[in-house]
């Protein structure tokens, strides 16, 4: 398998031996920043069991609020695939943005011209400082891939992603991914 580095708009899968870490077992992290000052990443598959309207009641929509990281959890972040509508939005990679002008937003939603194909929420973030996740990947947490999906990763079902990713790397990661979540239960 190729070992590739660390960049933007790639994925980080959690290696199946985070067993006790509760944050990342069974992570896909989309890694949003990546520089010699650090990393900044969001879960794509840790969905929380509120909605958007329900932090924010003004917006009339459900769109489901993910888990993004262990950091600032009381924060509200989001990705979306729509720049030309979303004024101040930084660019990731492969039409990823991140962040924008959140009042253009909620008027967006409320005015249905944002779908849950074109957002995603997330309350916190997962965060490195400079050599963390280099340390990480030297202890064999990480894998590096690709985004495959590129923008339409917004609206990519989460719920078995981390197997997917596992599957498609092959090798003995198809046993893991077929693993329970939890061994001891086996």
């Amino acid at each position: 398998m190729t070992s590739l580095l660390p960049k933007k708009g790639c994925l980080l899968i959690a290696e199946p031996t985070i067993l006790n870490d509760m944050s990342f077992n069974r992570s896909v992290i989309l890694l949003t920043e990546h520089s010699n000052d650090g990393s900044v990443g969001f879960i794509l598959n840790k969905p929380l069991s509120y909605s958007i309207n329900d932090l924010i009641p003004e917006i009339n929509a459900n769109f489901m609020i993910y888990n993004g990281g262990p950091v600032e959890q009381d924060n509200l972040y989001f990705l979306h695939n729509v720049p030309e509508l979303i004024p101040d939005s930084i660019e990731i990679a492969y039409g990823l943005y991140w962040g924008g002008n959140f009042e253009t937003t909620k008027l967006l939603i409320n005015d249905g011209k944002l779908s849950k194909e074109n957002i995603r929420f997330f309350l916190g973030y997962s965060g490195w400082e400079t050599n963390q996740l280099a340390e990480e990947l030297d202890d064999n947490s990480w894998i590096i891939v690709e985004n495959d999906l590129q923008h339409k990763i917004i609206s990519k079902n989460s719920q078995n992603f981390w197997k997917e990713k596992l599957n498609e790397i092959g090798g003995e990661y198809i046993y893991f991914s077929n693993s329970p979540e939890n061994p001891t239960l086996n």
